[in-house]
């Protein structure tokens, strides 16, 4: 490529934090539920970039075809890729669509067709960096690139705003969809591979969950996780899991937990095998007769599970198993129209780009 930045780029990334920081040189912006990414076109060249410099390319022809479509010949933009569920967004769906088989990737561009939600100019479109210029001066540019060149519905410009209230308003106008709010320093530019001027906070949720399993830890014949379940009905799910309990506690929780091995442990969805993110991890679990109630804490569901690992809170003797039920995750999308414009209708059919042969696939790996 011929454009200023080219990939591999590493994107702007941000800390956690407890609260959004408040002051005039902060801009507020949601955190979306998707993949980060960065997408590049240097005329008819499109390269989608993930958080860790690897290519996505080959995995949304559908946002390439838009991207190739747009009149801007040359730019870069920062973004997240998300997929759109009813009134919000899917991440389960959004996984699916990282699939070897090229057949897959034509069939579910069509079938679940994703978004690009833009957050970040760092290539205008007459060929010029941008990177090294505040957000303050890269915000504007953005919404005069938008408005000009993004007025295919698969595109979105996500919103901003320097008014800390209306940041924290979007948490609860969104029932708990956003994966939470991110603050940027306005006075800086854009800071590749650091996390300096950029926070995020996460909406912190909790939830009384049933022990439906656990599996053990790598080490040691002691509980590692328990498997956390939510009634549907008559029906327990598999949500989730724990794995903050006190060391100190470990093995008599283990005793314990070993004395109320039943099967099924879940009628509903079950615990299924590692991700290909956690290769060489253990499959095993204990399935539990439903009779112990544990608090957790966790910052995202969608779903109908918990996006990612949850702390550990106390147990609760006190509450009833049948009264775990999946209403405590809330029904998340509800108020994501008032944040982004209606979503691209779904294709008739995979775009062309998608049932080339297996050429782009060989040149990715």
């Amino acid at each position: 490529m011929t454009l200023p930045i080219a990939p591999p780029y590493a994107p702007m990334e941000a800390m956690s934090v407890d609260t959004l920081p408040r002051g005039g040189a902060w801009q507020y912006e949601p955190k979306w539920d998707g993949f980060r990414c960065l997408a590049f076109r240097d005329g008819d060249t499109v390269e989608l970039q993930s958080k860790a410099g690897e290519t996505l390319t080959r995995y949304f022809p559908e946002l390439v075809e838009s991207l190739r479509a747009v009149g801007a010949r040359r730019f870069v933009l920062d973004g997240e890729i998300v997929v759109p569920e009813g009134t919000g967004l899917s991440f389960d769906a959004l996984l699916q669509r990282i699939h070897p088989a090229a057949s897959r990737v034509a069939m579910l561009a069509a079938a679940t067709p994703s978004r690009y939600i833009v957050f970040d100019l760092l290539v205008d479109d007459r060929g010029a960096a941008l990177a090294g210029r505040t957000l303050a001066e890269r915000r504007p540019r953005l919404e005069r690139f938008a408005a000009r060149h993004l007025a295919d519905p698969r595109f979105a410009l996500s919103p901003a705003t320097d008014d800390v209230a209306a940041a924290a308003r979007w948490l609860e106008q969104t029932g708990g969809a956003l994966d939470g709010v991110v603050a940027k320093r306005a006075d800086l530019e854009y800071r590749s591979g650091t996390r300096d001027g950029m926070v995020k906070v996460k909406r912190r949720r909790t939830a009384d969950c049933v022990v439906g399993g656990f599996r053990y830890a790598q080490a040691g014949h002691v509980v590692g996780s328990l498997l956390l379940g939510l009634y549907d009905g008559d029906t327990l799910h598999h949500v989730g899991f724990t794995s903050s309990m006190p060391a100190a506690e470990r093995a008599a929780l283990t005793k314990k937990l070993e004395a109320l091995v039943q099967p099924p442990g879940f009628t509903g969805r079950a615990p299924g095998g590692p991700s290909r993110w956690s290769r060489g991890r253990s499959t095993e679990w204990q399935p539990l007769a439903p009779k112990l109630v544990v608090e957790v804490e966790f910052d995202h569901a969608s779903g109908g599970r918990f996006r990612h690992g949850t702390k550990f809170l106390r147990w609760r003797p006190d509450k009833a198993p049948r009264q775990c039920a999946m209403d405590q995750l809330g029904r998340p999308g509800a108020g994501l129209a008032a944040l982004l414009p209606p979503p691209a209708p779904p294709a008739r059919r995979a775009p062309r780009t998608a049932t080339r042969p297996r050429a782009p696939a060989r040149r990715s790996r």
